[in-house]
């Protein structure tokens, strides 16, 4: 099935590119997330007509993500985390903290733009990737001392 992305998707490609997909995977997958819609005749037409306007439209999420992205880079968080008598930290610093010590520094980002394998679990300074786009990407610091 061929498919039109509506949005810049890591995995498949750029907003506004045709994709040839399996019909479960449009159908269960990208269509109902608004990821993407069916590259009907009409469809394709109305996306040649509009190119243009979707191309200033990518300049203006570009520029505004590239200052975001010198923004986030500046960043340095800081935790604080308690340890046992062993010096191993307790709890670790997830996804969902970084997220919410970035809220309180006005910076909004989805969990899915935190390049985090695993929670971190061990005290130091640490180096976080943030992908704010498929071209876009930054890193921030990261502090965990004892308490």
């Amino acid at each position: 099935m061929k498919v039109i992305l509506k949005k810049d998707y890591i995995h498949l490609g750029r907003e506004g590119e045709i994709k040839e997909v399996r019909n479960g995977y449009a159908r269960n997958f990208l269509i109902p997330r608004k990821i993407a819609t069916p590259a009907t005749e009409g469809a394709i037409k109305a996306l040649k007509a509009s190119e243009e306007r979707r191309k200033k439209k990518i300049e203006q999420k570009n520029k505004a993500l590239n200052e975001l992205s010198s923004k986030i880079s500046q960043v340095t968080l800081s935790f604080t985390r308690a340890k046992n008598d062993e010096g191993q930290m307790f709890g670790s610093v997830a996804k969902s903290d970084i997220i919410k010590a970035l809220k309180a520094v006005n910076i909004e980002l989805d969990k899915e733009h935190i390049d985090l394998k695993t929670p971190l679990k061990e005290f130091g300074s640490f180096e976080v990737g943030v992908n704010l786009s498929m071209d876009i990407k930054t890193k921030f610091k990261v502090n965990i001392t004892s308490s």
